[in-house]
């Protein structure tokens, strides 16, 4: 019973980071993207739909990932939401740098970061796979 206390904690704080990032992205993209190195021109259409989609995408799966924190039905789904948005960000981080490039430390310390997340977020779920719906 403790660990579902736990597993509700993990998923509404690693669904608020998404939900967080998301709205970051969507809203303030030029502003968010400097705080990590990355400057944008403004007048560059294309890549702010690029990103302000991603955000949108984000903002979409940190409410799934949050509902599992508050609805039972909704805690395996969202524990496996999670898992695939963190690994897959992570891991493709890390094929960028291997392919393009060492990134700044920011974005090496957010693919560390979403790596650790997913591997959290998959210790949860094998331990906690006979309770989940």
């Amino acid at each position: 019973m403790k660990s579902s206390i736990y597993l509700k904690i993990l998923l509404f704080i690693v669904g608020l980071i998404g939900f967080s990032i998301g709205i970051a992205l969507l809203f303030f993209p030029i502003t968010f993207e400097a705080s990590a190195g990355i400057y944008l021109n403004e007048n560059d259409f294309s890549l702010l739909s690029e990103i302000r989609s991603s955000g949108g995408t984000l903002i979409a799966f940190g409410i799934v990932i949050v509902t599992g924190a508050f609805k039972s039905s909704f805690t395996k789904i969202s524990l496996q939401t999670a898992i695939l948005l963190y690994f897959a960000y992570g891991f493709s981080r890390l094929y960028a740098t291997i392919v393009d490039g060492v990134p700044s430390p920011t974005i090496l310390n957010a693919a560390i970061s979403e790596i650790v997340i997913g591997i959290i977020c998959t210790g949860f779920y094998f331990k906690s796979k006979n309770e989940l719906r």
